[in-house]
């Protein structure tokens, strides 16, 4: 499998705008800003639920954090949350959003090199595996899992394909592999996958990207007018939800090419 450039991904994320669109990749579509809100609110929905019955007074762990409204949700709920962030631009956003937190410690640091100093009631990976090469991933669930309290889990949340691993090279290195691979690794790191399921409220944007990506390569860039298609699109699959996202399913059709799964996770003794 090739391999991950990790200097790649660094510049990359150096380069994403903080805003709520940007760590979501949703930038450059014409979305408005209301766009990413409606995901993150979606997306809370059914964290909540998957967190039912870990301890609340315990520490989270949110590794590659992005700008920090994970964090700031786990900090109202949790008693003390270890934000971590690699990259410099939206480690300062982090830093700004968890000045009203007081039990929010934020770190700038290579999530790679980083070394938990504590046991965690619930570790959230909020999107960080894709950017990662398989041995990477063993390497860095296996420290994770020594760090779990008892009864704790790792949430991870990843953008998935139905079928294999793709990976890709360029300005946006990344690696996205099917529910089946990830599970076969979870098992190598000694976790079982008590949960998994859908994540909804990314497919339902996705669609929207995917739309408008193939708008954008049909049309002149002069004259794709991204300022009304792009609220247009949002509207639509907002409104659309949730009968949009059965029908490609309804009709054998494989769209969005890209889907994302929350998976939960505990150790093999729990």
């Amino acid at each position: 499998m090739p391999e991950i450039d990790h200097a790649a991904v660094s510049r990359y994320w150096a380069g994403v705008r903080s805003s709520i669109l940007g760590p979501y990749r949703m930038d450059d579509f014409g979305f408005p800003v209301g766009a990413g809100h409606f995901r993150f609110r979606a997306e809370s929905r059914i964290v909540w639920r998957l967190l039912q019955g870990v301890n609340p007074n315990g520490t989270v762990l949110d590794l590659g954090c992005g700008v920090g409204y994970w964090a700031a949700a786990f900090a109202r709920c949790f008693s003390r949350v270890v934000a971590v962030e690699g990259s410099g631009a939206l480690y300062q956003a982090l830093e700004a959003r968890s000045a009203a937190y007081p039990n929010i410690r934020p770190v700038l640091g290579n999530v790679l090199s980083f070394e938990p100093d504590a046991h965690y009631c619930l570790i959230f990976l909020g999107g960080l595996l894709m950017y990662l090469d398989e041995e990477d991933v063993i390497a860095l669930l296996g420290r994770l899992v020594a760090s779990l309290e008892p009864g704790g889990i790792i949430l991870c949340r990843e953008s998935t394909v139905r079928g294999g691993t793709e990976t890709y090279a360029g300005d946006y290195p990344v690696v996205y592999r099917s529910m089946q691979n990830y599970r076969r690794i979870f098992r190598q790191c000694g976790l079982t996958v008590r949960h998994a399921e859908r994540n909804e409220p990314y497919v339902l944007m996705q669609m929207g990207c995917e739309l408008i990506k193939k708008w954008k390569g049909l049309v002149p860039e002069s004259a794709q007018m991204l300022q009304i298609v792009g609220p247009l699109t949002y509207w639509v699959m907002r409104l659309g939800n949730p009968w949009l996202n059965r029908l490609p399913k309804a009709l054998e059709i494989p769209f969005p090419k890209l889907e994302n799964h929350f998976f939960v996770l505990e150790t093999e003794a729990a």
